[in-house]
């Protein structure tokens, strides 16, 4: 892991709270009233799917702000899945990807009901 960047997105895209790195060298976020713990590893890793999905009221919104911070999102064409302006429509709620620095997946949600 390039804690570095990672860090970077952390802090000023996602706006995460630092609480700090931990004696087992994980570092640690508040978000809402939880809190995340980032595990670096020598090698790296990097999910083939999404490792993380933050809930936003109003996603539309929320891709405007991140995108503003220089958040990038991915747009898909798939069957069964395909993004409008970043957002697809899954079921009950819809959804938007973007990926950190490592290349991993993460996601925010909206849900319609």
């Amino acid at each position: 892991m390039h804690l570095a960047a990672v860090l970077l997105l952390h802090l000023r895209q996602l706006r995460l709270d630092p609480l700090g790195q931990k004696p087992d060298g994980k570092f640690v976020y508040r978000c809402g009233g939880t809190e995340i713990a980032l595990f670096p590893k020598p090698e790296g890793t990097k999910a083939e799917h999404t490792a993380l999905s933050f809930k936003v009221a109003d996603i539309a919104a929320a891709i405007r702000d991140l995108q503003s911070r220089g958040v990038t999102f991915a747009d898909y064409d798939y069957p069964g899945l395909k993004t409008v302006e970043h957002v697809c429509v899954l079921g009950s709620e819809k959804a938007a990807w973007f990926q950190d620095p490592e290349g991993n997946i993460l996601c925010l949600h909206e849900d319609l009901t």
